[in-house]
């Protein structure tokens, strides 16, 4: 049995394992808090995937709640995990607590949406079969945009705090910027210009999932540019990496809205 220790924030218990998960996480315990939530809703997306067969696209009904809750799980260890970098007391001033519940909040009522639409065995993106389904899903869209903000802010906010080896800063600040800057475009393109993810032989998804990972890609290209070059090469080839992978996420939604197959320019 766990013990209860007193931090400055209250009681929590001293576990080893919570120790380590406050470690990680605990400069924004709500964003945290919200990737446990969502993460803990993927067995049960499990079950109903083994036990509702019906199929939409081809696909199980659950696959996309499942895609969902996976991708922002980890979308809101990431945010909790860079709060660490953010100006100091950011994370406790109104405006950011308004701010940040308002990305729960949108959360919330996007993962309610793609649940009840798989329950009800309908498409929750796309559907303009149904008319309250077409109503909403620009309010959806506005939700996403709100929800996705969140990296942007943060890629703002450490750009003006301090510390930080001046390549992995660079690519942690960028990261998050583009996770804002390219997602907004490709998926809104791709949800006011297309019926799906599909344009012929070309994949919207591949672009839009680069997009929204350059928030991962782009920090671990910055880590790896300290540890393996010498500090002065370091910076120069992580521009030169967020510069690529600008570029590379162009070329693949280009391609994608083209008709053609991923890389299929290339070869």
């Amino acid at each position: 049995m766990s013990t209860l220790v007193m931090d400055g924030a209250g009681f929590r218990s001293a576990h080893p394992l919570n120790r380590l998960f406050l470690g990680l996480f605990g400069a924004e315990r709500l964003f945290a808090a919200t990737a446990l939530v969502l993460l803990l809703m993927i067995p049960s997306t499990l079950l109903a995937m083994a036990f509702d067969g019906r199929t939409l696209l081809g696909e199980n009904l659950w696959i996309k709640p499942l895609k969902f809750e996976m991708s922002l799980t980890v979308y809101f260890f990431t945010l909790a995990f860079f709060a660490r970098w953010l100006p100091a007391g950011m994370t406790q001033t109104r405006w950011y607590r308004l701010f940040a519940g308002g990305v729960v909040l949108s959360t919330a009522l996007e993962m309610i949406w793609i649940v009840a639409a798989a329950a009800h065995g309908v498409p929750s993106h796309f559907n303009q079969d149904i008319p309250f389904m077409a109503a909403i899903y620009p309010l959806m869209g506005v939700l996403a945009t709100y929800l996705v903000s969140s990296s942007l802010i943060y890629g703002l906010a450490i750009r003006r705090a301090g510390g930080l080896e001046p390549a992995f800063r660079f690519s942690v600040i960028w990261g998050l910027i583009l996770t804002f800057v390219l997602t907004v475009p490709v998926a809104g393109g791709m949800a006011a210009g297309f019926a799906g993810h599909a344009v012929g032989a070309g994949d919207l998804r591949i672009p839009h999932f680069l997009a929204t990972h350059a928030m991962h890609f782009l920090p671990v290209a910055g880590y790896s540019a300290c540890r393996l070059l010498p500090a002065r090469r370091a910076l120069p080839a992580v521009r030169l990496f967020a510069l690529g992978f600008v570029l590379f996420v162009a070329y693949s939604f280009a391609e994608a809205v083209t008709g053609n197959a991923f890389l299929s320019l290339l070869f």
